[in-house]
């Protein structure tokens, strides 16, 4: 009988390891394509904006020979430039604050807190994903010229973080309501009124949450272009989304530095990236409920 099941065991395991081999080929090849499809632009824009113009329309996939500098030094030095990425900056700050701050404690609300009325209120939150921005940008710059907030960065932020306040605390909410009532109690019992509790506890344990929504928060505000187009009309106070498109405006028959300037402006955003990332790993080794 031994011997059977010896011979047997490898029949009957053999078509299941081939058949996990082939989803894990099937899975790192779809992984493998999207990071492609991901890359390859931005490599090739990386690249672009140190060729020439003719390099780009004689070799448009080789790589520079010669390495042109210049493109990249001329945005580098240019004062608009950096300009334009402190008001990027400024306003994705200001934003992220404001729509991590109110939705955090609207969510804790929503979830921590039974009372009259709290599901309803909730679906007027999500109602608020059914309305874009765009259909609200003519009433939004009345209401932004009326209380003199025009070419003013809070006149950018307040608004998109209006617009980001449903999809936040949707995401915050139920990650609220998987923390332990226990914890909550426990904190009762040591003196811990509900600000503490929320302040002390609630938050450190959902920075996975947290730096979730603080990356959409911040992407959706980098990525931001309507709005700052209908509410900043001073140069001075333009943002990246804005001094690129201007750029590639003013210097549409130089290629390859609207390449450069484009590159650099994607720089910021990917090393906020990295940075997230590692904050979020971080925040689900450390922020998990030992039970």
């Amino acid at each position: 009988m031994a011997e059977e099941s010896l011979v047997i065991v490898p029949e009957r395991t053999a078509p299941r390891r081939l058949s996990r081999i082939a989803s894990g080929v099937l899975r790192w090849g779809a992984l493998l394509l999207l990071a492609a499809v991901i890359v390859i632009p931005v490599l090739y824009a990386a690249l672009g904006g140190f060729k020439d113009n003719f390099q780009l329309s004689a070799s448009p996939v080789a790589l520079p020979d010669p390495w042109v500098v210049s493109n990249y030094v001329e945005v580098l030095t240019s004062e608009s430039f950096w300009q334009q990425l402190g008001n990027s900056v400024l306003i994705a700050a200001i934003t992220t604050a404001l729509v991590v701050g109110f939705a955090a404690m609207a969510a804790f609300v929503f979830a921590r807190r039974t009372f009259r009325g709290r599901e309803v209120m909730f679906t007027i939150f999500t109602l608020g994903l059914l309305f874009p921005s765009a259909v609200a940008i003519l009433p939004l710059f009345i209401l932004v010229r009326s209380i003199g907030l025009l070419d003013n960065p809070l006149g950018i932020a307040l608004p998109q973080a209006a617009f980001a306040l449903p999809l936040t605390i949707i995401i915050l909410r139920p990650f609220f309501q998987s923390i332990p009532a226990e914890l909550e109690d426990a904190a009762a019992i040591d003196g811990c009124g509900s600000f503490g509790f929320f302040w002390r506890i609630l938050l450190p344990l959902s920075r996975p949450a947290l730096a979730t929504v603080a990356v959409l928060a911040i992407v959706t505000s980098w990525n931001s272009f309507l709005l700052p187009l209908v509410i900043l009309s001073d140069q001075a106070n333009w943002t990246l989304p804005l001094g690129v498109t201007n750029f590639s405006t003013q210097y549409s028959s130089d290629t390859a530095r609207i390449l450069a300037y484009t590159t650099l402006s994607l720089v910021p955003a990917l090393v906020f990236y990295l940075i997230a990332e590692r904050q979020l790993v971080g925040g689900l080794t450390s922020g998990g409920i030992k039970g």
